[in-house]
Parts: structure tokens; C-alpha cells; sequence
């Protein structure tokens, strides 16, 4: 598809045989996106965690001060991990040695070395890294352009008359795969065993060159449905639309004003994907009574409800995964052309990218060819 960055084209909705590509699940990401790793709450002062975004390994510690820092997970010395070492301060030691690393990746002391003597030019990879939404965000790409990339936007977070249930997973499955399973609707026969949604129609498709949009309606009944203000009765069945946008690499979903999500999908390696989810619901509660209860309703939600979904999601997405590995020339069909389109979109960021990389090594060639062939004729 040729489409400009912010012009939007709209796709056909009719469910008809597509082949499916089967490239998507062998490509890499953009890094040049921001990726949440984890939750802020999790990682006090003085605390250090292993992060992975597409194997890239990753040290992410809290300095004394509450400033979070990211480094490569390398010592440069003699390549041990520094997400096992200790936070000095606003540095990072490495536990073998005791080789200290400022927040910019610069070696800063040697603790068997005097304080006047020359330290070696031993310097580690830093990266971008922030704190939003209670999420931990990190720019594993080019750090000049970490300033004019932006993290989702989500405002539900700073309303109160919205109950937000954060929940996160983990697939042994390729990134492309869990994407699809976000974006398609259509496998509501999957949990209908936990009152979940049925009678799918796509009612529109909209691609641009960053993202998806598609909007379905679907079918509510049940007690659940109730609680969750989807419907008045337990045992009427209401219709309503729902929008899932995947703005790469992450997904936003609303269903009229009742839900929403926020999903932030870490790609990890090729066979392996986290995600770090906000739902955000409208309980029909007062918000005098609402409060007190959010505490608990949070874990009930996480519990019972996020989690068995969750669950039936992560079989079928690492079914899919094994039987890919098995035999990657194995031909699929896919009617659902949101699914083509998320596959559309992952490769060309993917294609973007790396063609961007190869351009300024391709411009180094030809300055030393040019060099060369001067530096011979003058000879």
C-alpha cells in the first residue's frame, strides 16, 4: 500500500482468502518507538532489573535519588552482567570488580585503583528512558530521536471515574502472532465459556503508514456484561461497537465510552513477547463508594476475570508459535483483513528501518571509495 504518514486509507471489510505472510514471523522490530519493560512501582531505590527489548539486553536501575537510568547489561570489562551488581549512588557497579558507571555509560572509578590514576576509556551503551503511567519507558533505537517520538497517550490514568486494572503477560511466541491476536475480534468463540463477546461484524478498516484501525460491532450477555456496565440485564444481549487501533508498536482500544485498553507489547526475541496492559473500566458506582472499593476490585478483576481471558489467549497464541516452528513453510489463510493489514504494517516499519540503517554505511563506502580511487590516481 501506498500511503503518506498521516494520510488514512480506507480497506475493504469483506472477509475474504488472503495468504498470509509468512515473513512477519521472522522480522525484527523498529526500535525507534518507545517500549514500556515494566511497572515504576515495582523498582525502588536501589534496585536493579534485567530488561530485554528485542535482544538487546538491558541494566535498568533507580539511583538513591528515584531517577531511573538504563545501561547496556555489560560490563566492558569482562562482559558480566550489570543488572547483578550494585547502585552506588547515581552509579551502577559491577559485581565482579566493582567497576563503577555513571548514568551515561562513562567508567568513573575503579575501586583498586588510586583516585589519581587515569581510568581506562571503558564505556557501556546508555539508552533513553522515562516514567509514565506507572510504566517504565525506554527508546531502544537512535537516541537522537528518542525528543520527537512519543509514548501513547492515555488520559484515562489521571480521571478518577475510571477503575484502571494493570495486568501483564508473557508468550513464548513471536510479537507478530500476539499482535494479531489483539487486533482480531473474531475469536470471541475462544472465551465464550467466560461470558466474553460474540456476533462480531467489522464494520470499518482504516490503514496509514504507522497504524491500523478497526472498528467492529459485538455482542454482550451475562452477568459480567452487566457488572461491567455493558449491558442493564444479565439475560439481554447488547450490541455495541468497539475500536482497536494498533498505532505501532502499541494498541489502543474503546468500547463506546464503557472500556478501554492500553496494551504495550515488548517484543523480547523471535519467540518470545511481554505485554504490559491498563484496563480502564466505568463501574456504575458513585465515586464516594467507588473509591474505598478500588482495592479491591483491582485483584478481583486481575483475578478472575483479566486473567482467565489472558490465559486462553496465551494458549492458543503459543500453539500457533510451535506449530510455525515445526514447519515454517507451511501455508496459512487468514479472511480477516485487519490481520493482513497488522502484517502489512509490521513488516514495512521493520523494512523502514533497516533500510535507514543500511543508507549511512552505504554513504561511508562510498566516501572511502571515492577516497581511494583520488588517493591512487594522485599517486
Amino acid at each position: 500500500i501506498q500511503s503518506q504518514q498521516h494520510s488514512s486509507m480506507e480497506l475493504a471489510t469483506t472477509l475474504t482468502s488472503h495468504t498470509v505472510q509468512n515473513a512477519v514471523r521472522e522480522v525484527g522490530i523498529n526500535p525507534n518507538h518507545w517500549y514500556a519493560v515494566s511497572w515504576a512501582n515495582q523498582l525502588k531505590p536501589g534496585e536493579i532489573i534485567p530488561v530485554v527489548i528485542w535482544q538487546q539486553a538491558i541494566a535498568v536501575y533507580r539511583d538513591i535519588n528515584g531517577q531511573l537510568h538504563a545501561l547496556e547489561d555489560f560490563c566492558p570489562h569482562k562482559g558480566v552482567a550489570l543488572h547483578k551488581g550494585k547502585v552506588h549512588g547515581c552509579n551502577l557497579a559491577c559485581a565482579y570488580h566493582g567497576w563503577e558507571f555513571d548514568n551515561q555509560g562513562s567508567c568513573v572509578k575503579i575501586p583498586y585503583l588510586p583516585e589519581k590514576q587515569k581510568l581506562p576509556r571503558a564505556t557501556v551503551r546508555s539508552y533513553p528512558i522515562q516514567e509514565k503511567y506507572n510504566l517504565i519507558w525506554i527508546f531502544p533505537g537512535e537516541p537522537s530521536l528518542a525528543t520527537t517520538c512519543q509514548i501513547p497517550h492515555i488520559p484515562e490514568f489521571f480521571e478518577s471515574e475510571w477503575l484502571v486494572v494493570p495486568i501483564s503477560a508473557h508468550f513464548q511466541a513471536h510479537f507478530s502472532i500476539c499482535n494479531e491476536n489483539t487486533m482480531d475480534v473474531f475469536h470471541g468463540f475462544l472465551h465464550q465459556g467466560l461470558q466474553g463477546w460474540f456476533d462480531p461484524v467489522l464494520l470499518s478498516l482504516k490503514e496509514t503508514e504507522t497504524s491500523v484501525c478497526a472498528k467492529y460491532n459485538v455482542s454482550y450477555k451475562g452477568h459480567m456484561a452487566k457488572f461491567l456496565g455493558l449491558s442493564d440485564r444479565a439475560d439481554t444481549v447488547t450490541t455495541l461497537p468497539i475500536t482497536v487501533e494498533y498505532r505501532y508498536p502499541h494498541y489502543a482500544t474503546s468500547l463506546q465510552g464503557v472500556s478501554s485498553l492500553y496494551l504495550m507489547r515488548l517484543p523480547i526475541g523471535p519467540k518470545e513477547s511481554r505485554s504490559f496492559a491498563l484496563f480502564f473500566f466505568k463501574v456504575r458506582l458513585p465515586q464516594w463508594v467507588l473509591r474505598p472499593l478500588k482495592p479491591i476490585l483491582v485483584p478481583l478483576l486481575q483475578r478472575f476475570v483479566l486473567s482467565k481471558f489472558l490465559a486462553q489467549d496465551i494458549e492458543m497464541i503459543e500453539s500457533e508459535q510451535r506449530n510455525y516452528l515445526a514447519n515454517p513453510q507451511r501455508r496459512y489463510v487468514e479472511i480477516n483483513p485487519a490481520i493482513i493489514a497488522i502484517q502489512r504494517l509490521i513488516i514495512r516499519q521493520y523494512k523502514q528501518f533497516m533500510q535507514k540503517s543500511i543508507q549511512p554505511s552505504l554513504k561511508y563506502q562510498e566516501r572511502e571509495t571515492i577516497t581511494n580511487s583520488t588517493g591512487t590516481n594522485g599517486s
